[in-house]
């Protein structure tokens, strides 16, 4: 039996969901309903569509180009699905070592540290989105109790690292 998972949609060429451009696959599920979510079609766990790991692979391949540097899982909530997500990721690596994984997630990185699927993701943006700590200014993220967590280096340390935005980013 294939693995499955409910897929809410697919994005080529992202520059907001990390560094560089990126493919983002939106998993839907969340179990939070955030006020100012921006992802609302994405909350219920029954909508966008089921499908298998193998299916979401061969979608995804088709919106990565020699210029992409990675590969975003937001939703909703990706850890929603974890099992599916660490296949996918594997899968995914295997035919793209070069790209970076970044992986959004309402959870706090000590909740869900201990899943497979951090073998294989490089950054997670981490904590629920809290309107009132909502800052346009942020990068990568929507609110300042958000983490960009560098995952090599904090399982390495078994402390949490917080990701360095590179110079070729940085404001002159």
């Amino acid at each position: 039996m294939s693995i499955k998972l409910r897929l809410g949609g697919i994005t080529a060429n992202s520059v907001v969901d990390g560094p560089g451009l990126r493919t983002v696959v939106f998993l839907q599920g969340c179990p939070r309903y955030c006020a100012g979510c921006h992802n609302e079609e994405l909350l219920k766990p029954e909508g966008g569509r089921e499908v298998t790991i193998e299916e979401a692979v061969e979608e995804i391949k088709t919106m990565i180009s020699p210029l992409t540097q990675g590969v975003t899982f937001s939703g909703g909530d990706p850890l929603l699905q974890p099992e599916a997500l660490a296949c996918l990721v594997k899968e995914l690596k295997g035919y793209f070592p070069r790209l970076d994984i970044w992986v959004y997630t309402g959870y706090r990185y000590e909740e869900v540290k201990a899943l497979p699927v951090f073998e294989q993701v490089d950054v997670l943006v981490d904590g629920p989105f809290v309107q009132e700590q909502k800052d346009l200014d942020l990068v990568f993220r929507g609110s300042a109790n958000q983490r960009l967590i560098d995952v090599p280096k904090t399982r390495q340390t078994d402390q949490v690292v917080e990701w360095q935005l590179p110079g070729w980013l940085r404001s002159k």
